[in-house]
């Protein structure tokens, strides 16, 4: 038999062989583990079958093409004793070889039928519960488990973040939570992924909160099988990076025999729940099967390693525990194993035949979902007049005159607070000091630390606890404190944040709004880490909302609109605010104050994905900007005004979705258009408006401004290779054919 096609039946036999050869234990010598009672280890031992045989169904039926993902859980069923012994509601963020952990959390939902939504999902059909047939996840929404798709470690910050949450619900009246008080979180991953920097972030975090003296109930479960694909860990790594970590409590549990590791992975759930601190589960798996359908490992294990590895199925560990206590003969046990094998294969072909997704609109269905007529509803109502007369004891903003945009966004950032109870605003700096810019300055003093708070120097950690926060109802602020920051941490808003909608299939959601500094402008002040001009990684995100104001009134009512979006559809936004304009109060001339504005009353908002236009009426150039470029454009007209020549500008103010629609009715009667973009060429949002220009308005005449492709240096070189305000005006006049 080859090893490399049949390790599966081979393992599948051995078990079998493994049961007809138990030896008999005598009545007399029967033996009960009282920390075990007899019907758990009954039931453990079914859904540790039950995911053995939908692992083998996988093979299988992989070969008939109606199976797309092979990656098992044979070797970590030993995991059932989390499903059995935590709750279900306690939310759980899982490792792919999870399947006895959901076959046991199943249980608590009599209604619901593990084995045929696992088969819909390995079938990648349209009615599978966890994702709609988007991809082969463990979740379901009735029972806290969030769907997990992005698995080498980049589930652990959110998996803090909603511990971190449950204790801010439980000491504070923000909102009811959704879950227990005394819940807590599940987090698996295995050994190889503890290594991933997402990994040492979260770890580092959770011991600094506990080091700050914050709850934290988080059991954080490393399924040691000694591989990374085909990378062994070196033997007791986990268990020395881990076992001197501050604040976090490490056990070491076996996962191979349900009678050993029953008793430890009780306390250890117990202990978090009791004390509210984190502990490391350590448990000791096999991996069966190699890492997943396509991989051979006897390519880099010799046969001996293999075969050593197969020796400890912790199937057949669990079936000699069950029949040492005459709980069912070897008869029983074959005959359960082959039913459970019937059953599987026979939904399988079943789920083969149900409908799956066949068209663009339906697979983003869940990335789609926005109702604008709602938002803007919602955007519109008005905070309590007798709540926001309190806490503006000074006066309310909108009497106050008018103001430049850092003062305007903290004025919205004021009154988003007091409207919405459940909102929170957190980053680095932005408590005390009130960020970079005093963007968030007297927040913490009027809101109190559970409200406004700062977080460690770590963006993914930033990232994390707001999907933490927004998995338990919170809606989440947080800040970036640079554009040029957001890069450390992008997976955390790209494969997680941005993907929980479409791959749960809309069932859940981790809404917030993300402010970040940045772009240029700056007069050289910072070098790149303080001056990125490229929004191309935030724009290639599924689904996400991107908005640059350019002025302070505008400011405010975006990020009205993008926290309704936020608390009525669940969306991810990026409110991305320009540094250099923070401060920047006149337009033409110093002193004239033409960039300063009026707060807008607090039901005002901004229609989602509209831009504004500055016309001139005959105008025959259109041009086109966002952000930085709109001063800049402003300008340019009133120069060739002065020229006797007319130009209209159009600020985006969105920049994902784009307003192509309106972008084309804004060049309609035009003879040329524009593009003005302070990012860098390949992939900058000019570059899409031209495309879309050339497609849908031919005939126009156009042209791109925008950032050499280059870092931005500091000092006075900044200005070498960003975007000019002369280039705008030379190639205006050039397209006005006065060059």
């Amino acid at each position: 038999m080859s090893s490399r096609i049949h390790r599966a039946q081979l393992i599948d036999q051995q078990f079998i062989e493994g049961v007809r050869h138990l030896e008999p234990v005598p009545s007399a010598q029967a033996i009960t583990d009282a920390s075990l009672p007899d019907q758990d280890l009954l039931e453990l031992f079914d859904s540790q079958l039950t995911s053995r045989q939908l692992d083998l169904m996988a093979r299988v039926k992989r070969q008939e093409n109606k199976v797309f993902y092979t990656i098992g859980s044979s070797g970590h069923e030993g995991n059932a004793l989390l499903g059995r012994l935590s709750r279900p509601t306690d939310p759980a963020f899982l490792h792919y070889r999870s399947g006895a952990f959901m076959a046991e959390r199943y249980r608590y939902q009599a209604h619901l039928d593990f084995i045929t939504d696992t088969c819909l999902s390995f079938a990648a059909s349209a009615a599978d519960p966890a994702s709609g047939g988007r991809h082969k996840v463990w979740g379901h929404p009735d029972l806290w488990v969030l769907p997990q798709t992005s698995t080498i470690a980049s589930h652990l910050p959110k998996a803090l973040g909603t511990a971190l949450a449950i204790e801010s619900g439980r000491t504070q009246s923000l909102h009811a939570l959704p879950i227990p008080e005394d819940a807590i979180v599940l987090c698996s991953f295995g050994d190889g992924s503890l290594n991933h920097a997402t990994a040492q972030t979260t770890l580092n975090a959770a011991s600094w909160a506990c080091h700050q003296g914050l709850k934290c109930p988080l059991v954080f479960v490393c399924e040691d099988n000694g591989w990374g694909i085909s990378v062994p860990t070196p033997k007791d790594w986990v268990a020395e990076s881990m076992r001197t970590r501050r604040g976090i409590e490490y056990v070491a549990a076996d996962g191979l025999s349900l009678e050993a590791g029953y008793r430890v992975v009780q306390e250890a759930l117990a202990r978090a729940r009791r004390t509210r601190r984190p502990v490391f589960v350590h448990l000791k798996m096999v991996r069966l099967m190699g890492h997943a359908g396509t991989d051979f490992e006897i390519e880099y294990r010799s046969e001996g390693e293999l075969t050593a590895s197969e020796a400890q199925d912790p199937l057949l560990v669990s079936a000699k525990e069950v029949q040492k206590r005459h709980l069912m003969s070897a008869e029983e046990i074959l005959g359960r194993y082959e039913a459970i094998r019937a059953e599987c294969l026979t939904k399988a072909d079943w789920a083969d035949q149900q409908p799956r997704l066949t068209s663009a609109e339906a697979i983003m269905a869940p990335l789609a979902s926005l109702s604008v007529g709602g938002v803007l509803k919602e955007a519109q109502r008005s905070v309590p007049a007798a709540e926001r007369g309190a806490r503006w004891d000074g006066g309310l903003p909108e009497q106050k005159g008018a103001r430049h945009m850092a003062v305007l966004i903290n004025q919205a950032l004021r009154d988003i607070l007091i409207k919405y109870p459940q909102s929170i605003v957190f980053g680095e700096d932005v408590a005390k000091k009130g960020g970079v810019y005093t963007v968030t300055k007297g927040l913490w003093a009027d809101f109190g630390r559970r409200r406004v708070f700062n977080t460690l120097l770590d963006e993914t950690t930033i990232l994390g606890l707001a999907q933490g926060y927004a998995n338990l109802g919170f809606l989440p602020i947080p800040e970036i404190q640079y554009l040029a920051y957001f890069h450390n941490a992008c997976d955390q808003i790209r494969g997680e944040a941005c993907s929980l909608q479409f791959f749960s299939n809309q069932a859940f959601s981790n809404p917030m709004v993300v402010r970040i500094a940045g772009l240029g402008y700056q007069k050289g002040f910072g070098g790149h880490f303080h001056n990125d001009n490229s929004v191309t990684a935030l724009r290639d995100i599924p689904s996400i909302i991107i908005g640059c104001p350019s002025r302070g009134d505008d400011a405010v009512m975006m990020l009205r609109t993008m926290v309704a979006m936020a608390a009525i559809d669940g969306r991810v936004c990026v409110f991305l605010e320009p540094i250099a304009l923070y401060m920047t109060k006149d337009l033409y001339q110093p002193d004239d104050k033409a960039w300063c504005f009026d707060y807008p009353p607090p039901n005002q908002a901004l229609e989602p994905f509209s831009p504004r236009l500055y016309e001139q009426k005959g105008a025959q150039l259109l041009i086109i900007t966002y952000g930085n470029g709109v001063p800049m454009a402003l300008r340019t007209q009133a120069t060739l005004e002065q020229a006797g020549q007319k130009a209209s500008v159009l600020d985006l103010r969105w920049l994902k979705p784009l307003p192509i629609e309106s972008v084309i009715e804004a060049a309609g009667g035009m003879d040329s258009v524009l593009v003005v973009d302070e990012g860098r060429p390949g992939g900058c949002v000019g570059e899409t408006i031209i495309s879309e220009l050339a497609q849908k308005a031919p005939g126009l005449k156009l042209r791109l401004v925008c950032a050499q492709d280059s870092y931005i240096p500091l000092g006075a070189a900044a200005e070498v290779v960003m975007m000019k305000e002369s280039d705008i005006l030379t190639s205006a006049q050039a397209l006005l054919g006065l060059d």
